[in-house]
């Protein structure tokens, strides 16, 4: 598939041999704009979304502040009937994490948070059942201790209401995990809009406009539903081999929450009655929610020049997101601490995570459910990211998307 990216009126337009492209991925185009040098990153996409299985993508990636990749592929129905577009934008679910991240860092760097400042030094009412010491690394860092929904959250219409969800955070005791690694699946998200708001007064949603999307000039990520005139539309999950959905059942869920082997991750996203059909279909059931860990709406093209900023001084394209002394305290090497929830090592990174995949610890990002992430790699100032409307066959599939794009975004990235 020969690639080749041109100019119209200021805007990149894409060409390809589409005969060619044919054979070779098993539809008539992958749509878009991309360096020649990505070529091989773009054909592994094309294989795996311009085919005949319901849904579709969309890859974006900068290189040292540059856009050199923007395409899409597939179909955005359960008939593959209707084309995936360039606004097409889904529900990104964990890749949330690094987006609501990035509006606390936003908020710290103009100096008002300290990341080792307790949060209740912002939100008094947090210091309730002797949470008094916990710091907002803790909370970035997945250490807060309030990593499970049981006495947090009571049915899945209370994990609508996000001011009954930080209500009920700021005043919950600690749990088992304290003080130790435990993914914060769900409320994580709860703790950072509950933090910003004691700082800002605001909403996590219209922070996301504010911090992310006026300072690099985007329209294309949301908390939640997209407004009516925003240049993107959701696209609804599709579930292409009817497997996510048999694993996502009320009494199944309440089954592995009473099991001791399984409870601790059950437990981080598990509320009771109605919590299966808010996981399965979040794009109707709660899309018009505020929930800062799982239901950001956003194009790869937004994702990727967010993190483009990350990777580089904090500023792409002439805006600025981050100061570089801001920017320079990520942390670029982490080492791996037993995560209590996923059974696993992770290497959690202010808000972020890293990966132990060969050529891959040094970059950061968030990978969400089904594979759509974001991510960052400043030491070749690069940024990819991979949003679909898939869900997962199986949960092994959120890495195995990553595990392709990122190695062959930074090999082209070499050349």
């Amino acid at each position: 598939m020969r690639i080749s990216a041109l100019w119209h009126d200021g805007e990149m337009a894409y060409a390809l041999e589409e005969g060619r492209a044919t054979r070779e991925v098993g539809l008539q185009a992958v749509s878009g704009v991309a360096d020649p040098r990505f070529h091989s990153l773009v054909r592994a996409f094309g294989k795996v979304f311009a085919n005949a299985r319901p849904g579709g993508g969309a890859l974006a990636v900068y290189l040292r502040g540059e856009p050199v990749v923007d395409v899409w592929a597939g179909t955005t129905d359960e008939l593959g009937a209707s084309p995936w577009e360039r606004g097409s934008a889904p529900i990104i679910f964990s890749a949330s994490k690094g987006l609501s991240s990035l509006v606390v860092h936003r908020l710290a760097d103009r100096g008002l948070i300290d990341y080792d400042r307790p949060v209740a030094a912002y939100w008094p009412e947090f210091a309730a059942n002797g949470k008094e010491s916990v710091t907002v690394r803790d909370v970035l860092v997945h250490e807060a201790g309030l990593s499970q929904l049981p006495g947090i959250a009571n049915n899945a219409n209370e994990l609508l209401d996000h001011r009954l969800m930080e209500r009920r955070l700021a005043a919950a005791p600690r749990d088992r995990f304290a003080r130790k690694p435990a993914y914060h699946a769900l409320t994580i998200g709860w703790l950072l809009s509950g933090l910003a708001r004691a700082v800002t007064g605001k909403d996590m949603r219209e922070l996301y406009q504010s911090e992310l999307g006026a300072p690099l000039g985007i329209d294309e990520v949301h908390l939640g539903r997209p407004p009516e005139d925003s240049p993107v539309h959701l696209v609804p999950l599709v579930d292409p081999y009817n497997r996510y959905a048999k694993l996502c059942n009320d009494q199944l869920l309440d089954a592995l929450s009473r099991r001791s082997r399984t409870r601790a991750i059950v437990d981080t996203a598990y509320a009771g009655s109605g919590t299966a059909r808010l996981l399965c279909e979040p794009h109707t059931a709660g899309v018009d929610a505020q929930m800062p860990s799982a239901n950001a709406v956003a194009t790869a093209r937004a994702l990727a020049k967010i993190y483009a900023a990350v990777a580089g001084d904090g500023s792409v394209d002439g805006f600025r997101l981050l100061s570089p002394e801001s920017v320079a305290r990520f942390p670029r090497k982490l080492g791996f601490r037993f995560d209590r929830v996923l059974g696993v090592p992770m290497m959690w990174n202010m808000g972020f995570h890293s990966t132990p995949l060969p050529g891959l610890a040094k970059g950061f990002g968030h990978v969400g459910l089904g594979g759509c992430f974001g991510w960052a790699d400043p030491t070749r100032q690069l940024s990819v990211a991979l949003v679909h409307n898939r869900l997962p066959s199986t949960f092994v599939y959120d890495l195995g998307v990553f595990a392709w794009a990122v190695p062959l975004a930074l090999r082209a990235a070499r050349r």
